[in-house]
């Protein structure tokens, strides 16, 4: 149910509409609670929306959970969290049941059985999809039920600003009870509005867009892990960033097209400047290689011949398959004057997927009492140093279930209090009239990120970004200090914040695995373990 009457008090309130969210809300829901979301731009924009693969699950007799857990752990190079991942793997096939019974149609062979593709990293074809655009259909079934449903409210163009912890409350309340959740700051329609929660879940996608070039919606600002980050919660991994091998080269927008791993599950090969083949010379599992190892290897090619791409090749499909497999890929290379039949893509890596974020348990629940994660905002520990393919969406949905038990069993508990909350003060700030600082400012941080802390990285770049995002906080915090708030602003100041996580893990990291590879320290270091902020 979507309503335009905004109250003051909630029992529980989502930040984001992706997978993760609607998942937690419509289960929570059906437990009899009611729930409240705020999504700061359109509901349907989401980091779900665009995630061509789909749900890595165990659903043919050819494949067992033992496989797939093997395989996570595998790519993940000794960082994830072995039981962590046995649980997600195990209950996957029940929750993507759920999503089957909501309306979720996912693409079958003529004989009705399930189609299942294969990306890098699988020992088996264990993808469902739906063919290239299987976050959008997910997200437009949860959507659906989601607002037909009597105990839930969505809220657009809601831009929550801080978690509010009881410790501001006053030194009363900071002595009697231990630090949690109250509610939050949120920014509707140029006004700033308090409002009451015992329990806030975080679900607000990546960190895509603090990079000069992503895959990610501009939506994908780090709002949800800069927030919990101010109020305390503890952080892991932040270093471990994804750059998806091949995206659609377009040399006059930073904006990058996906084009889905699966291409190469299909037989897609990757050709270097000359359009030769390459990726055997890297590793033997040439195209399937994991997507750490197959981004670093389009790098070093690159690098290597001074190319500003390289190539994709689908040309021993045929035209009729392709448009019937990928249809989005088909239609968005047309878009560019390219039939993938019969010419070859132009692919460069972008910064896809973050494998770290708030550390929580497999019930979402955060280091702050009240304050939950789920989805890419979070580390549960599956990811590890590097996120096997099509994963993620498996981890939201199993992770939302289980966080929305936890929920109400924690609201048993801690029951709603009428808490005065501090009203937000704007002071005697006034409109800017700088607000190129802003653009500017978002244009440097982009740059550094992606020329100091990518796919190859030394600890001399990322001290020379430290300084430098080191100076745009202090840039930013003046300005925002200064000036009426504004979405813009807001999702800057998150975007420092979440560059200065990600720079000083990578700093701590004093070895290569998985997504960080430092060529100071090339080797992985048999004792090491998570980064912890």
């Amino acid at each position: 149910m979507t309503t335009s009457g905004l109250r003051n008090s909630y029992d529980v309130i989502v930040i984001g509409s992706g997978i993760a969210g609607l998942s937690f809300a419509l289960t929570l829901a059906d437990l009899g609670y009611q729930v409240t979301i705020f999504t700061k731009k359109d509901q349907a924009e989401s980091n779900t929306n665009y995630a061509q693969g789909g749900i890595a699950c165990v659903t043919s007799l050819s494949d067992d959970f033992e496989l797939h857990v093997r395989d996570t752990l595998r790519v993940g190079e000794g960082l994830c969290k072995e039981a962590v991942t046995r649980t997600i793997i195990r209950e996957g096939p029940e929750r993507v049941q759920q999503l089957i019974e909501l309306g979720v149609t996912f693409s079958q062979l003529e004989d009705g059985r399930p189609s299942l593709a294969k990306e890098g990293g699988h020992s088996r074809r264990r993808i469902l999809h739906v063919k290239d655009m299987t976050g959008r259909a997910i997200e437009t079934v949860l959507l659906k039920a989601t607002n037909q449903h009597q105990g839930i409210q969505i809220f657009d163009h809601c831009f929550a600003i801080d978690l509010i912890t009881t410790d501001k409350l006053g030194p009363s309340h900071a002595r009697s009870s231990a630090r949690k959740i109250v509610g939050l700051y949120v920014l509707k329609d140029n006004t700033v509005i308090a409002f009451r929660a015992p329990v806030v879940l975080l679900a607000t996608g990546g960190i895509g867009q603090v990079y000069l070039y992503s895959t990610n919606p501009s939506i994908a600002t780090g709002d949800g892990i800069a927030m919990a980050y101010r109020c305390g919660a503890q952080m892991a991994n932040m270093e471990f960033i994804q750059f998806h091998p091949t995206t659609l080269y377009a040399p006059h927008t930073e904006k990058r097209f996906l084009i889905s791993e699966a291409v190469r599950g299909e037989g897609a090969l990757l050709l270097d400047a000359n359009k030769r083949p390459f990726m055997k010379r890297h590793d033997l599992r040439g195209e399937l290689a994991p997507r750490n190892l197959v981004a670093r290897a389009i790098d070093a090619e690159m690098k290597r011949s001074g190319a500003s791409h390289l190539w994709l090749d689908l040309t021993s499909m045929s035209e009729a398959h392709l448009r019937d497999r990928f249809p989005h890929i088909f239609s968005t290379c047309a878009q560019h004057n390219i039939n993938i039949s019969k010419a070859l893509i132009p692919v460069v890596p972008a910064a896809h997927y973050l494998c770290g974020g708030i550390v929580t348990n497999l019930q979402g629940q955060t280091s702050l009492p009240g304050l939950y994660a789920c989805g890419e905002v979070a580390c549960t520990g599956l990811h590890g140093a590097n996120r096997l393919g099509s994963n993620s969406l498996l981890e939201a949905i199993v992770a939302a279930h289980r966080a929305a038990a936890s929920v109400a069993t924690y609201l048993k508990t801690h029951p709603h209090e009428s808490l005065q909350l501090p009203d937000w003060q704007d002071g005697d700030v006034v409109d800017s009239d700088e607000r190129v600082v802003l653009t500017h400012n978002s244009d440097e941080l982009k740059r550094t990120l992606w020329d100091y802390v990518g796919i190859v990285r030394t600890t001399k770049r990322l001290e020379r970004a430290r300084t430098r995002i080191q100076n745009l906080k202090k840039e930013i915090q003046d300005y925002y200090w200064d000036f009426k708030i504004e979405p813009q602003l807001l999702e800057l100041r998150n975007m420092i914040q979440v560059a200065e996580l990600i720079i000083t893990s990578a700093l701590q990291r004093k070895e290569s695995r998985g997504l960080h590879y430092i060529l100071d320290f090339p080797e992985k270091n048999p004792e090491a373990t998570d980064t912890l902020l």
